[in-house]
């Protein structure tokens, strides 16, 4: 089963374009012995919640982590309660959040990890290839593009662009780097969905304004340009390491006095 309806952010809501339909994998069937109780069985769908709040869906990426390393350890189903403890978590929130998205497990049963992870892998549309686009290819568009699995996690990069001489026509593993001023024409050609941005917050405020008049308007954005301030039609996901580095620095100066309020 594919899956490829968009999410879209409206307030601190989440609006699916589509109805996606998930599997409930267990049902009692009657029997002797081991035969007897719940069994997984063939997946019966039902309709996924439309307005899904972005707390949830930002907890779905962990819950398939989890269940990717659970399956890779052999087991073959869990129950809410152990997935929890696991994750340190309350079961219900558990239960709740996929509760938006259709039937899973059963009391007494569990849920078969393997078809809960291929079911969460369908919520988030890992099995699309989106056509992605790089730009940006110093030091952090390399580690990105040499380490991390883009196809795994629903994206094919098929271009890879910088602004400097020294780094245009030079080959990043089987991209070679096209110059900034061949963008425009690129995405008419090729149309891509979606761009990484990994270059100077002064650069990309020309660049988003060239993507988003040729069409891109999903941005997986590696800098402090705000894009969603200046365009009300665009997904995006900003990652801030400077943000995180210092809420780590915050959380470890208040150790002390997280530690009295427990």
């Amino acid at each position: 089963m594919q899956v490829f309806s968009a999410i879209r952010k409206k307030g601190n809501d989440a609006i699916l374009d589509n109805f996606r339909k998930i599997p409930h994998n267990t049902s009692r069937i009657d029997g002797e012995g081991g035969n007897a109780g719940l069994q997984p069985q063939p997946a019966v769908y039902t309709t996924m919640k439309k307005h899904i709040s972005m707390a949830v869906i930002r907890r779905m990426p962990r819950y398939y982590r989890f269940l990717r390393q659970l399956e890779a350890q052999g087991v073959a189903r869990i129950s809410s309660k152990n997935l929890a403890q696991r994750m340190n978590v309350n079961p219900s929130q558990i239960r709740q959040d996929l509760s938006c998205f259709g039937d899973f497990g059963q009391q007494g049963y569990g849920y078969t990890v393997s078809q809960l992870k291929e079911s969460t892998a369908e919520i988030l549309g890992l099995s699309s290839s989106y056509k992605a686009i790089l730009i940006g290819a110093g030091n952090l568009g390399k580690t990105l593009l040499s380490h991390l699995s883009f196809e795994q996690f629903g994206f094919r990069i098929i271009g890879v662009f910088d602004r400097s001489p020294a780094l245009v026509g030079t080959k990043l593993l089987e991209f070679e780097i096209l110059g900034t001023d061949s963008l425009g024409e690129f995405c008419l050609r090729e149309k891509p969905e979606m761009a990484i941005l990994c270059l100077p917050e002064q650069a990309a405020g020309e660049v988003v304004s060239l993507l988003h008049e040729n069409g891109v308007k999903n941005y997986w954005n590696f800098t402090h340009h705000d894009i969603a301030l200046e365009y009300d039609d665009v997904i995006v996901e900003n990652v801030h390491l400077n943000d995180s580095l210092m809420t780590l620095c915050y959380r470890i100066t208040h150790a002390d006095d997280e530690a009295e309020q427990e």
